[in-house]
């Protein structure tokens, strides 16, 4: 088994002075919680296709000693995330698409892809390095390769026991003329906004595993604080928006909880003139959730 020395040099980047130093902490956190850091290495180690994932990236052993994925968490609850996520993967996945999605490599399996404009939209998942701070795992959606929405998350049990999904940030565009990528991307889905739209394909890829709840990081549960400006109000909104999205707050301040099905208006509550476009973006829906269905279905047990 790989010492902890070993497996730091494969994380970080030791001709960069700001990864030596954080290579250096990281042996320091590791002596403090030798035992149950020790535990999760040989997590990683009891079955091959877990020995795989290891082999080729071993970022959950970073995670697990940095405050990362929600404000305040612990040690042991960090590694206890770790575990239960690719424990509920592997339960479900086929080997090949658990490894894969375990791998920072991985170019990412499409859930979903259309033409829109004349540019090609592509929607994948994925777990990308420069998320894992976040979650495990993404959602990332494209236009001809370039970014547009992220949805970064993590699977785990809650409280209940039941199998959910933790959703730890969500990142905007930072593309060229984005507020007008928007726009026209919103008009497409006949006024469903793009937000919107990448929380809708998360809860349908959820459904589609069999999983049961959906749970969403609040402002005061972010584990930075880098969506607050200087003058201490806030870039992002987390909260606002999940409860926009139909979710209540929790007993836990630092979680909402969402609905795995998002409610839709009746056509007696939409206004007339309105109407036509409500069925359109319906139908619109109703195709993405079939799609990322059928997508999911391909890599399931």
């Amino acid at each position: 088994m790989a010492s902890i020395k070993d497996i730091g040099k494969r994380i970080y980047d030791l001709k960069n002075p700001r990864e030596k130093r954080r290579y250096f902490v990281f042996l320091l956190r590791s002596l403090v919680h030798r035992k149950e850091l020790r535990e999760l290495v040989e997590f990683f180690q009891q079955d091959e296709l877990r020995k795989e994932i290891f082999r080729r990236q071993a970022f959950p052993i970073e995670q697990v000693t940095r405050a990362f994925f929600y404000n305040k968490s612990t040690f042991e609850e960090r590694v206890k995330l770790a575990r239960e996520h690719y424990e509920i993967l592997q339960q479900r996945l086929q080997p090949e698409a658990f490894v894969s999605l375990g791998d920072v490599d991985y170019k990412g399996y499409e859930i979903y892809q259309h033409d829109f404009e004349d540019r090609h939209l592509s929607v994948f998942s994925k777990f990308g390095v420069g998320q894992r701070k976040e979650g495990l795992l993404s959602i990332i959606m494209e236009l001809d390769g370039e970014p547009l929405y992220q949805i970064i998350f993590w699977l785990a049990k809650d409280k209940a026991g039941d199998d959910a999904v933790w959703i730890g940030a969500m990142q905007g565009p930072n593309m060229e003329k984005a507020k007008d990528v928007v726009k026209k991307m919103t008009k497409w889905c006949h006024g469903y906004r793009t937000k919107n739209l990448i929380l809708y394909m998360l809860q349908a890829m959820m459904r589609a595993m069999g999983i049961k709840k959906i749970y969403a990081v609040s402002n005061y549960g972010y584990y930075a604080n880098n969506h607050v400006r200087s003058d201490r109000k806030l870039k992002t909104n987390f909260g606002d928006f999940w409860l926009e999205a139909g979710g209540r707050e929790t007993e836990d301040k630092r979680f909402y909880e969402l609905p795995l099905v998002e409610k839709r208006k009746t056509m007696e509550e939409v206004p007339t003139r309105k109407r036509a476009v409500y069925r359109r973006r319906f139908a619109f829906l109703d195709e993405v959730d079939a799609e990322i269905e059928a997508a999911v279905k391909k890599i399931l047990k």
